[in-house]
C-alpha cells in the first residue's frame, strides 16, 4: 500500500529526469517560479514534460511560492521537482497586491537557501508558460560571465526616457529584454538583489505608471518586475546579448533558417476554426480532471493539405507543436497520478505515436539562430546604400471588411495596374471572425488575412487605425519575401506612376516619405514623451518607401508606439496633437513618427508624390499619387469620401460615382485652378473607371438593360430585386450630408414592368379562383353518391386525414 501511495511521485520524478542524460561541459539549473494555482499547475506539466523532451541538461526547479493557507488547500507538491518560496504576493511592508514580485523574490530565496546553488555554474530562468524544444545551453547559445544572453522585450520603452534615469544610474545600460535568461551563477548572484529591489522601486512609482512611459497598456504598473530586472542589471552593469530567435510566441512564424528553441505561449493563437488563449484556463483544474485535455487541434496532415505555402505551414505546425506538447504532458500527468486509463480515441493515440515524438523530438541550433541583434544605444552613422535600379519592390495597403474599403480597394488595384509600379501588391486585409464570415470581396486584391485589431484584445479601445502598423507587423512574421524594399499606401490613394525607391533616394536606414505637416506633436512635449529621440521624429505619412530590414526593425515599435499614444489621453489637445476633433485618431500616425525617431530613421521627405485632389499643383511635378482624403469639387460638382462610407459601390451592379464635369468644362481662365481642377477630375474618373471595369468583371450584363447580372458571380442579395440594379447612384449632399439613390432615370421602364406584374398576377387570381369552385362542386356531387363509402374508407385508414388542419375540417363537415 505504502508503496502505491508514493507510485505517481516515482513516475513523474522519471518522466522528469529521463532523457537528461546528455553530458554538459559546465554544470546547469534550470528555475520557474509560480505560485499554488491551478493555472500554474497545468503550466507546470507542460514545462516538465517539455523539459524531458528537449533533454535539457542538469536539473529543473520549480520556486513554488504559497502562503501558509494556499499550502493547506494545495494538491500539486508532486508535480515537479520543488522549493518552496515565502509569498511576497502581498507585500509584507506596503500590503500591495503584486504577485510578480515573487519571481525575483523566489530567485534570492533559492540562491541564499538552496543546496543546489552552490554546486552550478549557469543558470536558465523560464516562464511557466513556456515549452522547450530543444536544450538551451547558455555557452552554446553566446553566454558569458558578464554577458547574459536575453529574448528580446521591445515594448520596454521605458529603458529610452524618464523612467530609466530615475531608477539606474546607468540608464544608458538598459537592455529590453526578458522570457528566456541565460546567464554565470556569478552574474546571477549581483542582479537579483538589485533585481528585486528595483521591482519594488518602480511598482511604487505610481508618478511613472503611465503608458507612454512604461509602455503597460494598462497603465497599472504590471510590468513592473520586468522593469526591475532591466533596471537591476543596468544597475550592476550587466550588458545582454540579445537574441530575438531563440524564443517565439506561438502564432508568429519563424524567420527563414531559424529554428527556435523555446515557445512562449503568452499571446492567444489560433489555426483555422482552433484556438487557444491561456488565460481561458485561469481557474482550470485540468491537471486533476482525469482524462480531460485542452481541445484538440488540427492534425498535422490536415494542415499540409489546407496550406500550400510552405513558410506560412510552419508556423501552422509550431502553434499545434505546443499544444500538443501540454496535451500530451497532461495524458502523462494523469496516467502517473492513478487515473483510469482513457478510452481509446484518434488523438491519444497519436499523442502516444512513434511520428509524435520524432516531430516534437529534441531540435537543433542553426546558424541563424545564432544571430545576435544589434544595440541600438550606440550612435548611427549616416552612411546609407541607395537602393539601386533593379531592386525588388513589394506595396502594401491596409484595409478592413467594409463596404467602405472595398470600393477604395477597386480604385487603387485599377490604378495600381495601370501605373508600371514594379512589383506585386498586398491588401492586408483586417476582420473579425464574423466579418469574415459574410464578407464578400475575397477577390478584389491579392489578399493577407489578418486578426482584427480595431476593439483593442486587451484594453476593449475601439481604434479601427491601429489595425495598420498591426497588419504590417502581422505580414512580416508570417509573409516570406524577396523584396529589398515595402511601399506602403492607404487604400483612400490612386496610383498616376511608379514609385521606386532609386528615384526618390530610398537607402537602408533612409526610409521616404511624404510631408504631413500638422503633426505638430514632433516638435512639443508630445514628442519628448514618447520618444527618446525627440529631435529625430518627422512630420511624415501617406506614402511610405522603406528597406525590409529597417521595417523589421521598426513595425514593432510602430505598433507600441501606436499603443502609447492612443492610451496617452491626457494629451488630445489639439494644441499638442494638431487633432481638430481632439479624440486620438491620429494616434497611429504618431505612433509611426515617434517609433522611427525611436530608431533614428531619417526620412527623405519630398512633396512630389502626393497630392490632394482640391490642391494646385506644383508646376512642372509629376505626383505619383492622388491621396482623396479631403473633399474636393469641380464647380458644382464634389466628391467627399466620407458621404460613401456605407454605400455598397462594389456589389450593386453598374453603381458608379456622380460623373465629373468633362475638362472642357473646367474654368479655364486660371492656369492654376484649371490644372488643380483637371487633376480632381482625373481622380474621379479613375474611380468610376475602376467601378465600370469591376462590374464587367462580375458580369453584370447589359449595362443599358435591367436584365439581371450573372447568377454565379454576383452575389444574391444584389439580385434579390431588379430595381436594385441602377445605372448610376446620384449622390445629393443635404446639410446632414445624406446621400440618396436616384431611380428617375428607370422610372418608365419601371412602370410599364410593374403595370404588366399587375396585368399577370389580376389573371392568375380569376384562374385560381375559378378551379377552386370547380373542386367544391365536384366534392358536393360525390358526397351525394356515396356517403357511406367515404365513412368506411376514413375508419379503415385511421389518421390518413389529420395531415393539416384543413382536412380535419373538411371531414368534420362530412360526418354531420
Amino acid at each position: 500500500m505504502m508503496m502505491a501511495r508514493f507510485l505517481p511521485v516515482l513516475l513523474v520524478f522519471c518522466l522528469i529526469n529521463v532523457g537528461s542524460g546528455q553530458e554538459a561541459p559546465y554544470r546547469i539549473h534550470t528555475l520557474f517560479s509560480v505560485e499554488c494555482q491551478n493555472y500554474f499547475d497545468w503550466q507546470t506539466v507542460g514545462l516538465v514534460h517539455s523539459f524531458r523532451k528537449a533533454r535539457q541538461p542538469g536539473p529543473i526547479t520549480r520556486l513554488l511560492s504559497c502562503t501558509d493557507e494556499e499550502k493547506k488547500k494545495y494538491k500539486g507538491m508532486n508535480l515537479a521537482p520543488t522549493f518552496e518560496v515565502p509569498s511576497m504576493s502581498r507585500h509584507p511592508r506596503t500590503g500591495d497586491w503584486y504577485p510578480a514580485i515573487n519571481k525575483p523574490a523566489g530567485v534570492v530565496h533559492w540562491l541564499k537557501h538552496s543546496k543546489d546553488a552552490q554546486n552550478v555554474d549557469w543558470v536558465v530562468i523560464l516562464d511557466a508558460d513556456m515549452i522547450i524544444r530543444g536544450p538551451i545551453l547558455p555557452w552554446e547559445i553566446g553566454a558569458e560571465k558578464g554577458r547574459p544572453v536575453a529574448a528580446y522585450y521591445g515594448y520596454l520603452v521605458g529603458c529610452d526616457n524618464i523612467l530609466a534615469k530615475l531608477h539606474t544610474k546607468n540608464p544608458e545600460l538598459c537592455d529590453k529584454v526578458g522570457g528566456l535568461l541565460a546567464m554565470h551563477i556569478d552574474d546571477l548572484r549581483a542582479l537579483a538583489p538589485m533585481w528585486l529591489s528595483k521591482t519594488e522601486e518602480v511598482r511604487e512609482d505610481k508618478a511613472h505608471w503611465a503608458t507612454n512611459i512604461t509602455g503597460d497598456i494598462y497603465g497599472k504598473g504590471w510590468i513592473s518586475e520586468m522593469y526591475g530586472y532591466s533596471f537591476g542589471a543596468a544597475e550592476v552593469g550587466l550588458r545582454h546579448k540579445i537574441n530575438d530567435n531563440l524564443m517565439i510566441y506561438p502564432g508568429y512564424i519563424p524567420r527563414e533558417g531559424v529554428e527556435p528553441i523555446l515557445m512562449h505561449y503568452g499571446l492567444p493563437f489560433f489555426v483555422g476554426n482552433w484556438s487557444f488563449s491561456k488565460l481561458e484556463h485561469h481557474e482550470d483544474g485540468i491537471v486533476y480532471d482525469c482524462g480531460r485535455l485542452f481541445p484538440e487541434p488540427p492534425y498535422p496532415r490536415e494542415l499540409r493539405a489546407m496550406e500550400t505555402d510552405q513558410y506560412k505551414l510552419r508556423g501552422m505546425l509550431l502553434n499545434i507543436e505546443c499544444i500538443n506538447t501540454l496535451n500530451q504532458g497532461l495524458m502523462l500527468q494523469h496516467a502517473a497520478s492513478g487515473c483510469p486509463k482513457p478510452k481509446w480515441s484518434k488523438y491519444l493515440s497519436f499523442l502516444r505515436s512513434k511520428n509524435f515524438n520524432e516531430m516534437t523530438g529534441p531540435k537543433g541550433l542553426t546558424p541563424q539562430s545564432l544571430q545576435i541583434m544589434e544595440i541600438h544605444h550606440e550612435e548611427q552613422h549616416d552612411v546609407y546604400e541607395p537602393a539601386k535600379p533593379d531592386t525588388k519592390i513589394h506595396t502594401l495597403f491596409s484595409t478592413e471588411c467594409t463596404p467602405y474599403f472595398d470600393w477604395q480597394t477597386v480604385g487603387l488595384m485599377h490604378s495600381f495596374n495601370l501605373s508600371g509600379q514594379p512589383g506585386n501588391i498586398t491588401r492586408l486585409l483586417s476582420c473579425t471572425e464574423e466579418d469574415l464570415k459574410q464578407y464578400k470581396g475575397h477577390d478584389l486584391a491579392p489578399t493577407h488575412y489578418v486578426p482584427s485589431m480595431s476593439r483593442h484584445p486587451l484594453t476593449g479601445d475601439w481604434y479601427p487605425a491601429i489595425n495598420k502598423p498591426a497588419a504590417v507587423l502581422h505580414w512580416l512574421n508570417h509573409v516570406q519575401t524577396d523584396a529589398e524594399y515595402i511601399v506602403i499606401l492607404d487604400a483612400d490613394m490612386i496610383l498616376r506612376g511608379p514609385i521606386t525607391p532609386w528615384e526618390f533616394k530610398a537607402a537602408r536606414g533612409r526610409p521616404v516619405s511624404t510631408p504631413y505637416d500638422y503633426l505638430i506633436g514632433c516638435d512639443n512635449e508630445l514628442a519628448k514623451l514618447h520618444t527618446s529621440h525627440p529631435e529625430a521624429c518627422d512630420k511624415v505619412g501617406g506614402v511610405i518607401v522603406m528597406h525590409i530590414d529597417d521595417l523589421r526593425k521598426f513595425a514593432i515599435l510602430w505598433l507600441h508606439k501606436t499603443e502609447e499614444v492612443r492610451a496617452d489621453t491626457a494629451h488630445y489637445g489639439k494644441n499638442i496633437t494638431g487633432d481638430i476633433y481632439e479624440s486620438g485618431w491620429i494616434s497611429e500616425m504618431y505612433g509611426y513618427s515617434f517609433g522611427a525617431a525611436e530608431l533614428k530613421l531619417h526620412h527623405v521627405i519630398t512633396d512630389k508624390i502626393l497630392i490632394y485632389p482640391g490642391y494646385v499643383p506644383e508646376p512642372g511635378v509629376n505626383y505619383r499619387v492622388f491621396h482623396y482624403g479631403l473633399e474636393f469639387s469641380v464647380g458644382n460638382w464634389s466628391f467627399d469620401k466620407a458621404n460613401w462610407r456605407t454605400t455598397d459601390m462594389v456589389n450593386r451592379c453598374w453603381a458608379k460615382f456622380p460623373d465629373p464635369p468633362d475638362p472642357s468644362e473646367a474654368d479655364q481662365t486660371n492656369v492654376d485652378t484649371l490644372q488643380r481642377d483637371l487633376l480632381s477630375i482625373e481622380c474621379g474618373k479613375t474611380l468610376n473607371e475602376a467601378l465600370l471595369l469591376h462590374h464587367e468583371r462580375r458580369r453584370c450584363g447589359d449595362l443599358n438593360s435591367l436584365g439581371p447580372p450573372d447568377p454565379e458571380t454576383v452575389n444574391e442579395d444584389i439580385m434579390a430585386s431588379k430595381f436594385d440594379q441602377v445605372d448610376e447612384i446620384n449622390h445629393v449632399t443635404s446639410n446632414t450630408s445624406a446621400s440618396v439613390v436616384d431611380f428617375s432615370a428607370e422610372s418608365n421602364q419601371t412602370f410599364l414592368d410593374f403595370r404588366f406584374w399587375m396585368i399577370f398576377l389580376w389573371g392568375a387570381s380569376v384562374l385560381g379562383v375559378g378551379l377552386v369552385m370547380m373542386v367544391i362542386l365536384r366534392g358536393r356531387k360525390g358526397k351525394k353518391r356515396g356517403k357511406g363509402l367515404k365513412n368506411r374508407r376514413r375508419s379503415s385508414h385511421p389518421g390518413f386525414w389529420d395531415n393539416t388542419e384543413q382536412d380535419r375540417t373538411v371531414h368534420g363537415a362530412d360526418v354531420a
